[in-house]
């Protein structure tokens, strides 16, 4: 499997683009400190070489998109679930990083003997909801304020997944000895801070509601196991935070519908909006699983709700999402009226680690 980026177009179909989303996924893992899913990504990259099993059938003649249905996360997500639940014990050198094993052919003995559990993990995308990612929204809020905007904020999410950002009222952040939230918090994120502070504000989160197509309940053991099994291992902070976003739900359920992101933007940006408050929408690593006509209606529902925006009533879109030509993530920000062109606040780690303020 190759350790590079290959260009790849969102949309590509065929054999060829089933290799190159692994081949790309091994190095995106490698990139981000991943090293034990780079190898899992690899092991089942390798299955292609001679498709034996269903599983490794339906991966090498998958007919979607593979890059952008995200198909080596989901064969990966199913593989971790094994091990996590005990039921591939085999599996356990592979996650402890063990050196001298030949991860191929234990990834393949795992498929033949769990070929009936895995197969279901190929039928939908991957959950990756992560707490960290926060950081970047509060810190795009806290940038708003400082140009003007009113510093009450009403929260919508698109692709919310188990809606642990839609808690982000509950965790407290430092944001390079900026301070917001409470104190302790329900979690605490306090990301590697490179560059200029964000500004310093007072800001009021005043409601927060978000949407998936396929909504996971974090009080449901069996699905809250679903959405570890998309946690890297190697990230163990990560295990800890949805713990505690796991607890909170338990407290009170985050506000999370059942919709697709065009329809849910259209519906809530048609609501009447409070006086003296910023609507924002907010998504992180979802866009690229929207399918193009729905991102085109976002937009366009973006657009025209920002042409009725005003002094009072201003919208914003915080968005942090993949840049798939230069491999890292970015924070990008539009706002209405006045600040209609897109402003690229930050870059910062997939997961919350660290954050790039880019932004003046």
């Amino acid at each position: 499997m190759s350790e590079r980026y290959d260009f790849i177009d969102m949309a590509e179909t065929g054999p060829k683009a089933v290799r190159t989303a692994f081949a790309n996924q091994v190095a995106y893992c490698r990139h981000n400190d991943a090293r034990v899913t780079a190898r899992v990504v690899a092991a089942l990259g390798s299955l292609l070489d001679k498709p034996e099993s269903e599983f490794a059938r339906r991966i090498a003649s998958w007919q979607g998109a593979p890059l952008a249905d995200a198909l080596p996360l989901r064969a990966a997500g199913g593989i971790h679930a094994l091990h996590l639940s005990g039921a591939a014990h085999e599996l356990a050198p592979i996650y402890a990083d063990a050196e001298d094993i030949n991860d191929g052919a234990i990834i393949a003995g795992v498929v033949r003997r769990h070929e009936a559990a895995l197969l279901p993990w190929l039928d939908g995308p991957p959950q990756t909801n992560e707490a960290g990612r926060s950081s970047n929204f509060i810190a795009a809020m806290l940038w708003l304020a400082d140009r003007g905007l009113p510093p009450r904020f009403e929260c919508l999410e698109i692709g919310s997944s188990a809606g642990i950002n839609l808690m982000i009222d509950r965790y407290h952040y430092d944001l390079g000895a900026v301070h917001v939230g409470p104190q302790p918090g329900a979690i605490a994120f306090a990301p590697e801070w490179r560059g200029n502070h964000p500004p310093q504000h007072a800001i009021e989160i005043t409601g927060l509601k978000g949407c998936d197509v396929a909504p996971v309940d974090l009080t449901d053991p069996v699905q809250a196991l679903r959405l570890k099994a998309y946690i890297w291992p190697e990230h163990a902070i990560r295990f800890a935070r949805m713990e505690a976003a796991i607890a909170e739900a338990h407290k009170a359920k985050p506000r999370l519908v059942r919709a697709d992101a065009a329809e849910f933007a259209e519906t809530e940006l048609a609501k009447p909006q409070a006086a003296n408050t910023t609507r924002v929408l907010m998504h992180s690593i979802v866009w690229q699983y929207v399918p193009a006509d729905q991102q085109a209606r976002v937009t366009a529902a973006m657009e025209e709700a920002g042409a009725r925006a005003t002094a009072d009533r201003p919208l914003a879109w915080i968005a942090l999402e993949a840049n798939r030509t230069v491999h890292h993530h970015e924070l990008v920000l539009r706002y209405w009226p006045d600040g209609e062109a897109p402003q690229k606040l930050a870059h910062a780690h997939a997961h919350g680690a660290w954050i790039e303020w880019l932004a003046r």
